[in-house]
């Protein structure tokens, strides 16, 4: 496999490798206020910095579940987790995350991927 990427790119091929997690944010406008969604982009980019989490994170306009956001969707593991707050995020974050601990109370679904 070929490990270049276009000129310009935001991310390294290393940095891609190295990630164990991939972490998709629906940030509205349909789920959430857009004001809400984006400040939860914000703090989640902020947090996996300072903890030094190796994901990559994706921001999305939609997940189409359109209500109850902003919506976490975490894989491997293809964990839904919605109506998220800041607080819970650093919880996801360390607890399912960091510790591989998903948080089943808050998990709305689950894909078959992590099987």
């Amino acid at each position: 496999m070929s490990e270049c990427l276009p000129a310009g790119s935001k991310i390294s091929a290393s940095e891609i490798s190295a990630a164990r997690r991939h972490l998709f944010l629906c940030i509205g406008p349909d789920c959430c206020g857009e004001a809400e969604g984006q400040a939860l982009w914000e703090r989640l980019k902020t947090a996996v910095r300072e903890l030094r989490i190796p994901v990559l994170r994706t921001k999305a306009a939609c997940l189409r579940v359109c209500a109850g956001g902003p919506w976490l969707v975490i894989y491997p593991e293809g964990v839904w987790y919605g109506a998220m707050t800041p607080e819970r995020l650093d919880r996801v974050l360390r607890e399912h995350v960091v510790g591989g601990q998903p948080i089943a109370k808050w998990a709305a679904a689950r894909t078959g991927c992590g099987d």
